[in-house]
């Protein structure tokens, strides 16, 4: 989802109502980011609150590459990583995932090895259908077993765009929320829902509702979900007393614009690149009674910043034997601070940007290849910029762009270098690089090895549905990353 997906960002059809009301009784952030242009690194450092290319979820295939966890990809989320889930738990939480986990579909990597009680969800994308013999159906799990396929037990018809997902989601949100208050359980929601990601789907009762097509029924029905977890809450009597936060994993794809992709509002690019539209996020806390209604944070905040603002509301200190990425934003919540941090831009293995207050340099720009973009793959339609979307990677390291964002949130002018401006800005934010890369150890990368063997044909659970498919000889490849 991007940052202009919703009113309350300024989206002209003003169809996220509830969304839009989550912003008025609480606080939009303007400035907040993920961590990756991309879902699997970007959620991976959500739940560890460390940047991808230190808990793993990045490659050395090649230079500045985006990977993710497809079918065929051999790691994961490592044992080594404490994630958020974990921690709680020593709080006596109860931790539930629902929808897309993303961090590796290998038994070792399940998500209730990593600190959730429950999961109702898949670990990858809602690709299909396939034929499950070259490549096997994703599957639908409850807790530790599979029950179920997409597109064969969990139906997505890809020319109406019809699937009931998000309403399978939001009742199990429902139910879970209801259970834990009964039991007077401390929770953890992770609500991972995926219905804006391509191939882009509603159920029947979104579809032809919105002005945006496809794409705005889903963004309705996402909305219309949050207004009911929202009214749960209140109903039940623990809205005080319940954290909500709303934000995206990557900036909208507009590769798969028009019809399947959303909006950056009025910034460069969209996902898979390192411009604002691939990174900068709608985000909105909520928390009646703790949050002023109607406030707006220019802070800087990151995905990576739920871990452990997470951590502080449940009394507990991140972890002190590696570094975190991200700070406690409760001062800003609550009292209105403004931290000063840096944001960091990774693309893969390396830092492309970096943003320090108002400015942003870049030390490397790349959309795609020539030859990715020749073939109709374009992150930035409509958009091109001389000499900074660039179709080969180009290095700036000695002599950085850099954009002052107040004034040109679309990175359409690189300040001039011989300016004053320029040379403060630089020289600044020079030394903010030079800090981090002093301090930066990368986890082993987890997204380098393909193999056929590995995918979902046999999930545990399998044999009961009589779904268990034979998967090929293992033969292991280095995956091919052409972003």
């Amino acid at each position: 989802m991007g940052w202009g997906d919703l009113g309350a960002f300024g989206e002209p059809s003003k169809e996220t109502p509830n969304l839009d009301q989550m912003a008025a009784e609480g606080m939009l952030f303007l400035d907040f980011y993920t961590a990756s242009p991309l879902c699997s690194p970007s959620r991976a450092a959500l739940l560890t609150g460390r940047l991808p290319v230190r808990n793993g979820f990045y490659t050395t295939n090649g230079h500045a590459r985006n990977a993710y966890t497809p079918q065929d990809i051999v790691g994961g989320i490592p044992d080594s990583e404490l994630l958020l889930p974990e921690l709680l738990k020593k709080a006596g939480y109860v931790n539930k995932i629902i929808g897309k986990w993303h961090l590796g579909h290998r038994p070792q990597f399940h998500p209730l090895k990593h600190g959730f009680d429950e999961w109702f969800g898949s670990p990858n994308c809602h690709f299909g259908p396939y034929d499950n013999r070259e490549r096997p159906n994703i599957p639908v799990y409850r807790d530790w077993e599979m029950i179920g396929r997409y597109y064969e037990d969990f139906k997505i018809d890809l020319k109406t765009g019809e699937s009931n997902l998000t309403q399978l989601y939001l009742q199990e949100a429902l139910d879970f929320i209801s259970k834990q208050q009964a039991s007077q359980q401390p929770f953890f929601l992770y609500w991972a829902i995926d219905a804006t990601h391509a191939p882009v789907y509603a159920s029947k009762q979104f579809l032809g509702t919105s002005q945006r097509g496809l794409y705005g029924d889903a963004v309705r029905e996402i909305d219309d979900s949050v207004g009911k977890i929202l009214n749960h809450l209140q109903q039940l009597g623990i809205s005080e007393n319940t954290f909500v936060f709303f934000t995206s994993d990557n900036g909208a794809a507009l590769i798969s614009a028009p019809k399947q992709g959303g909006s950056n509002g009025p910034f460069l690019c969209g996902k898979q690149t390192t411009f604002e539209g691939g990174m900068r996020e709608p985000a909105i806390a909520w928390w009646p009674g703790h949050i002023p209604a109607g406030g707006v944070s220019h802070q800087l905040g990151s995905v990576m910043d739920l871990f452990s603002t997470s951590l502080s509301l449940a009394g507990l200190q991140p972890p002190s034997d590696r570094q975190i990425d991200g700070i406690d934003l409760l001062p800003v919540i609550l009292q209105g601070k403004l931290i000063d941090r840096p944001i960091f831009y990774y693309r893969g293995n390396e830092l492309m940007a970096v943003r320090a207050g108002l400015y942003k340099a870049h030390y490397w720009t790349w959309s795609n290849s020539w030859e990715e973009h020749g073939k109709g793959i374009d992150f930035c339609p409509g958009q091109s910029v001389s000499g900074v979307t660039t179709h080969t990677q180009e290095e700036h390291t000695y002599l950085p762009l850099l954009f002052h964002l107040g004034r040109d949130p679309g990175e359409k002018f690189p300040l001039s270098f011989a300016s004053e401006e320029y040379q403060r800005a630089v020289e600044h934010i020079s030394g903010l690089v030079q800090q981090h890369k002093a301090t930066l150890v990368p986890g082993q990368p987890q997204l380098n090895v393909c193999d056929q063997a590995v995918m979902n044909w046999s999930p545990p659970g399998c044999e009961k549905l009589g779904k268990c498919l034979k998967a090929p000889e293992s033969d292991p490849k280095k995956c091919s990353w052409p972003h």
